[in-house]
């Protein structure tokens, strides 16, 4: 068998799609990979192969404490925010006492009124905009897409708009899994723990309040405490993470396929039509969350023809799943309505419903204001020169930056 690929090679960063094709001949469907301190897992290529392990969650648990590999595993590993020992999320929960904490979420983001969630993303997009339009040039990526997602949601979720900024930092370096990813995640910890706190005793009509009120309502229900202040925590530490750079991405990539690709560029100048076609577009070609840690195996079991030993961990190839060939036959055609991507996931792990509606709402909100307020925006750099974030886990541009002719912002006063 050939050798296993470290999954924070360069490759991973720059030409991933390419990387996914070869480790598809050379592996199959089921590729061996190395994680930081050459920790190994098995990444999960295959279409068909990744919808049996999302699909079956008793045969490929998400419980992390089965893991073969914990006694190799130091207390400063980087990726220990995205593995999760110890942790008490709802993504780390199995059974039962999962599906009432997934339905605790979605409730809560049921509820989210969709016209006011539009509201707030206009008002913050214009807000951003506002910042840049006098000046002619701007990076998209810095000044626009990575801040508006967080601001959205700090908002539902029940944040004063002035502290939404100083999450995505601390949200950014959590999620890339390099350094400065624990201490990321303390600082998002201890934002979202003050602001339980402060809901418990001061609700109001918000995310956590409602979380805070269902979680109380399911106590006689479950026979036991309700959901606990720290699950409440991390499960919104979750949504917070789960919603704002894969979202921030979305926005960042779709606007590139729009600016460098010919078949999108009517929508620069003719309005908003195909707004919705290169968002799902980049959801199969250029998805923001490429690749997902993850499941174990909770005992000896075979995939796509590799022997998988009890406690393997098996991390979920989204972008290779979504590249496989027995699936898009015809790669360069456009996918128009086609929604069967794994971009959101699958299963009982899914990302949930209505979380999959509000990012889609902030993203394209997002998108047409750019196509609104700077209509003759064009990409000031060559298409090629644009670099990604070293993430293995996230697809998103480091800059993409923009010119266009200067317009005045709302109220027509310049800043």
């Amino acid at each position: 068998m050939p050798d296993p690929v470290s999954l924070g090679g360069p490759r991973f960063r720059t030409e991933p799609a390419e990387l996914y094709r070869e480790l598809r001949r050379e592996h199959g469907a089921v590729a061996p990979v190395l994680l930081d301190g050459d920790v190994p897992a098995w990444l999960v290529l295959g279409y068909r192969e990744l919808h049996q392990v999302t699909g079956d969650p008793v045969l490929f648990s998400r419980d992390s404490g089965l893991w073969n590999q914990w006694h190799r595993i130091p207390d400063d590993w980087p990726l220990l925010p995205m593995i999760g020992r110890g942790q008490s999320s709802v993504l780390y929960t199995v059974g039962e006492r999962h599906r009432e904490r997934a339905a605790v979420i979605s409730d809560a983001l049921e509820a989210v009124d969709p016209f006011e969630l539009r509201a707030h993303a206009e008002r913050f997009a214009d807000e951003l905009i506002d910042a840049v339009c006098a000046k002619g040039e701007t990076d998209l990526v810095a000044d626009y897409a990575a801040l508006l997602p967080v601001r959205v949601l700090a908002t539902l979720f029940g944040f004063a708009d002035e502290q939404g900024p100083d999450l995505v930092g601390a949200l950014n370096a959590m999620i890339n899994g390099r350094e400065g990813a624990i201490a990321g995640q303390l600082h998002v910890a201890a934002s979202m723990a003050r602001l339980v706190a402060d809901r418990a005793a001061r609700p109001t009509d918000d995310v956590v309040s409602r979380m805070l009120a269902a979680g109380h309502a399911r106590h006689s229900h479950w026979g036991s405490g309700g959901l606990t202040h720290e699950e409440i925590t991390q499960d919104i530490m979750v949504m917070m993470a789960a919603g704002h750079q894969p979202t921030a991405d979305w926005i960042g990539n779709s606007l590139r396929l729009m600016l460098t690709d010919d078949r999108f560029a009517a929508s620069l100048f003719g309005g908003r039509h195909s707004v919705p076609e290169a968002m799902n577009e980049v959801l199969w070609e250029d998805t923001p969350t490429q690749n997902v840690a993850g499941r174990w195996a909770s005992r000896d079991t075979r995939l796509g023809g590799r022997a998988i030993h009890a406690g393997d961990l098996l991390l979920l190839g989204l972008q290779g799943a979504n590249h496989d060939p027995q699936v898009r036959t015809h790669g360069s055609a456009l996918t128009g309505g086609n929604s069967a991507h794994f971009s959101f996931g699958h299963g009982e792990h899914r990302c949930p419903f209505p979380a999959q509606e509000i990012a889609e709402v902030i993203a394209r909100t997002g998108i047409e204001v750019v196509l609104d307020r700077l209509p003759d925006i064009d990409l000031a750099v060559p298409a090629e020169s644009l670099t990604r974030r070293p993430s293995p886990w996230l697809r998103g541009l480091t800059e993409l930056p923009v010119r266009f002719t200067p317009v005045p912002a709302l109220g027509g006063t310049p800043v």
